[in-house]
């Protein structure tokens, strides 16, 4: 099956000349973290997507997220900024590996930039409009912020439900656990539990907090509850 992938691949590699192989691993890594996230892929995946063989991306790109910095150089191109590679870097790596936030990101630092009257974007001038618009270095946001520090300050870490947390955000459970939560359980800020959400070890970290008691100690309780409540 994979050496027919491969010769299928190997076919297809012939249709392409240098730039459109560029532009096939491209599309293709951008459809993919829209649909997968930046952790659901492999490039291998990008390659059978482009009709590629696995070897193909490593001629033009180290990994996914020099293909993420070549989608937000493209973008700007199209913004008509002047952005340099190292500030295409700094807005890629805070995007949480999606075309969706590059792209929203790119606009608002562009925004940021020519209010600034800044002529060229480099990562001082990125960081900096990052900054303003309260994206930290590991792409969290004041909203992502908002929802560890409520759990950790107003219900001990959890656990807390889905409902509860929308309530307290006022906002609603879908935004809850489509938008806000994916990707602070995917960086294992959060953990999700039939019980409901807890911070783990690295959200407390995150905060610059003291866990009330060990995450594991948690588990443990709720592990117990759930045994009481079978046996009962």
């Amino acid at each position: 099956m994979a050496q027919a992938q491969e010769r299928t691949a190997v076919r297809a590699k012939k249709r392409f000349h240098h730039g459109d192989l560029r532009e096939a691993l491209i599309a293709a890594t951008r459809d993919l973290l829209i649909e997968h996230g930046p952790d659901g892929f492999t490039l291998a995946d990008a390659c059978r997507r482009a009709g590629v063989t696995t070897a193909a991306p490593y001629k033009h790109f180290r990994d996914k997220q020099e293909i993420l910095e070549e989608i937000v150089a493209r973008g700007a191109r199209v913004l008509g900024m002047a952005l340099d590679l190292a500030g295409a870097q700094e807005i890629a790596r805070r995007s949480r590996g999606t075309p969706r936030v590059a792209a929203r990101l790119l606009r608002r630092v562009r925004d940021f930039t020519t209010v600034a009257g800044l002529s060229r974007i480099d990562a001082k001038a990125a960081d900096h409009a990052l900054g303003r618009l309260e994206v930290d270095a590991r792409g969290l946001d004041a909203m992502d912020r908002r929802y560890l520090t409520m759990i950790a300050e107003n219900y001990g870490g959890g656990p807390v439900g889905a409902e509860t947390i929308a309530a307290a955000l006022a906002d609603q459970r879908y935004v809850v656990e489509e938008v806000i939560e994916p990707y602070l359980i995917q960086q294992g800020l959060v953990q999700r539990t039939p019980r409901g959400r807890m911070l783990s070890d690295l959200g407390y970290r995150y905060l610059g907090l003291t866990p009330l008691r060990p995450p594991s100690a948690q588990l443990d309780l709720l592990a117990s509850d759930e045994s009481e409540e079978a046996a009962s």
